[in-house]
C-alpha cells in the first residue's frame, strides 16, 4: 500500500483515538461527528485488512499496528501542519516540485493538469500563503512552496516507514532504503554493509544514490535520503542533522607507479608542490586535509589543474601522467594489489578524516533501517 491511497482525515482521526482511547474524546479533537469518525475508521480497517481497535470496557484499545503507525502518522500530521491539507494537495504539489512543470507532473502522476492546478490552488487558499507563481512560460516555487514541499516529503516519508513496520509485523518485510554514499564509502564499507544486509533481509531494496556532500545533503534534509555515509562536516552542516563518528580515515598521496617520486625515500611537501595535483573541491574534508598538508610546512599551495572528486577519473588521470592526488588506500585497493598505483612517501602526519553516518535529527529508523545500520557498526568494529 502505499501512502497516497490513505486519507490524512482518517490517519488523523486514527492518531487521536489511539492517543485518547475513545471514540467521542477523538471525534472532538479532530472536529469530525462520532458516526463520521467510524466510518473513517472502518475503511483504514479495510485498506489495511486487519482490525485497528478493540472495544473495552475502559474504551478503545490499539492493536499492535497502530502501536507503529499511530507515532509516525503523528509525526507526518506535525510536519504537514494543518488540518486543511489532503492527501491529493500534498500529491500534487510534491508531484509538480519533481517534475518541474504541470505537463510533467501530470505525465508522472496520470492527472489532468486542471486536477493538479485546481490542487495546488486550493492548498495555497488552504494555507493562506503563495506557494507557486508563473514565471515567464514557466513555474517557480516561492520560499513558502519550498518550505511546503519539504514538509510534505517528509511528511509521506513517516508515512511509508509507518507502513514498512505494519507490513513488518506482518511477517511480510518489504520497503527501501535509501543510502546516499559519499566517495570514500563506496569503496569498501558500504558495499560489505550492503551484503551483509541483503544476506538477512534479501526483500528489501536498497537504493545507493552517490553523489557529494553538497549534493546529497538537501535531499537528506527532504527525507528523500535514509542516510549519509562518508566523510563528516567540521563544523556541522546545521543543527537540522546528526553526525556520528564510524573511524577514522588516513589520506596517503598516491601516483601512478614509475613516477620520479616513487622512489625517493624523503618525500617532503616542497618535492610534493612541484608537481601537478587532482583533488576534490574547496571546503571538502579532504580539500582542507591537502591544504593543511601543506600550509603547516608553510609550503605555498601547488597548482591543481584538474579539480575532480570521482576515484574513477583521478585514476585515469594518475595512470596517464605525472599528477598527484590525495586519497584513501580503501578507496583505490585494486589499483595498488595490482601495482598499477603506488604510494609516495609515508602517510602526511596529523592528516585524518573522520568518516561517519549523517541523518536528519528526529529521524527514527525503521527496525529494517536500524538493522542496516547495526550491520554498519558490525563491520567497522570489525
Amino acid at each position: 500500500m502505499q501512502p497516497d491511497a490513505l486519507n490524512l482525515r482518517h490517519l488523523a482521526a486514527l492518531a487521536a483515538t489511539a492517543r485518547l482511547g475513545s471514540l467521542s474524546a477523538a471525534a472532538q479533537a479532530v472536529s469530525l461527528t462520532q458516526p463520521a469518525l467510524t466510518q473513517g475508521l472502518a475503511k483504514l480497517e479495510r485498506q489495511f485488512d486487519e482490525p485497528l481497535f478493540e472495544r473495552h470496557p475502559g474504551g478503545m484499545v490499539a492493536t499492535a499496528a497502530v502501536q507503529v503507525l499511530a507515532p509516525r502518522i503523528e509525526a507526518a500530521l506535525a510536519h504537514i501542519a494543518s488540518p486543511r491539507v489532503t492527501m491529493a494537495q500534498m500529491r500534487a504539489l510534491v508531484a509538480l516540485a519533481d517534475a518541474g512543470s504541470y505537463p510533467g507532473a501530470s505525465a508522472a502522476t496520470g492527472l489532468s493538469q486542471p486536477t493538479l492546478h485546481r490542487a495546488v490552488a486550493d492548498l495555497s487558499i488552504g494555507l493562506r500563503r503563495l506557494l507557486v507563481e508563473r514565471r515567464g512560460k514557466g513555474i517557480a516555487f516561492t520560499e513558502a512552496g519550498r518550505r511546503t514541499v519539504r514538509a510534505f516529503r517528509l511528511a509521506r516519508a513517516e508515512l511509508v516507514a509507518g507502513l514498512s513496520e505494519v507490513a513488518a509485523l506482518r511477517g511480510q518485510e518489504t520497503g527501501r532504503i535509501t543510502i546516499g554514499a559519499m566517495p570514500l564509502s563506496r569503496a569498501r564499507l558500504l558495499p560489505a554493509a550492503v551484503t551483509a544486509f541483503h544476506r538477512t533481509h534479501p526483500h528489501v531494496e536498497i537504493r545507493i544514490v552517490e553523489g557529494s556532500h553538497a549534493e546529497l545533503i538537501e535531499p537528506l534534509r527532504d527525507g528523500e535520503i535514509d542516510l549519509l555515509i562518508g566523510a563528516l562536516r567540521a563544523p556541522s552542516p546545521g543543527d537540522d542533522v546528526s553526525q556520528v563518528p564510524l573511524f577514522e580515515d588516513q589520506p596517503v598521496v598516491i601516483a601512478r607507479s614509475g613516477h620520479p617520486l616513487a622512489k625517493t625515500d624523503d618525500v617532503t611537501p616542497g618535492l610534493l608542490a612541484a608537481y601537478p595535483w587532482t583533488i576534490s573541491a574547496p571546503g571538502t574534508p579532504l580539500r582542507l586535509l591537502w591544504e593543511r598538508m601543506f600550509e603547516r610546512e608553510h609550503v605555498p599551495l601547488p597548482p591543481v589543474p584538474v579539480e575532480c572528486g570521482s576515484v574513477i577519473t583521478i585514476r585515469q588521470i594518475l595512470l596517464d601522467s605525472d599528477f598527484l592526488t590525495l586519497l584513501s588506500p580503501d578507496q583505490i585497493a585494486v589499483e595498488l594489489e595490482a601495482g598499477w598505483l603506488t604510494q609516495i612517501g609515508d602517510p602526511p602526519a596529523a592528516l585524518r578524516r573522520t568518516i561517519g553516518t549523517t541523518t536528519r535529527i528526529g529521524w527514527r529508523p525503521t527496525g529494517m533501517q536500524q538493522h542496516f545500520l547495526d550491520a554498519l557498526t558490525k563491520l567497522v568494529a570489525g
